[in-house]
């Protein structure tokens, strides 16, 4: 579901076993700059936050328990229409998980 709230769109949505994170929800708070994104599920739960030229730190819940993680977000692309709730929200990132890996990730999520 989707829904906006005090100048903020918020996308509510359960994740699947396709994701590797079955039983998880995840919401985002997404501005025209920003997105925060907030899983809560087995476990724990993580949170990321995602700004342009920014650098976040923050832990990361994995099935082997959390770990650190820092992001440095490249872009944001955010097309999502809020009248009719369709479009779509990209973000590209670098990301270091607990200094033993480094990689570059796209997060690209499709409101229908």
């Amino acid at each position: 579901k989707a829904f906006e709230r005090n100048g903020a769109v918020y996308v509510v949505y359960d994740e699947s076993d396709v994701s590797g994170m079955d039983g998880c929800t995840t919401t985002l708070k997404l501005t025209q700059n920003t997105v925060k994104m907030k899983r809560i599920g087995e476990g724990g739960g993580t949170e990321l936050y995602f700004e342009k030229a920014k650098r976040f730190f923050s832990k990361y819940q994995t099935p082997y328990g959390p770990m650190e993680v820092e992001v440095l977000t490249k872009w944001i692309k955010n097309d999502l229409d809020v009248e009719c709730m369709k479009g779509g929200i990209e973000v590209e990132y670098d990301v270091s998980l607990g200094g033993m890996a480094e990689g570059k990730n796209r997060l690209k999520i499709d409101v229908m």
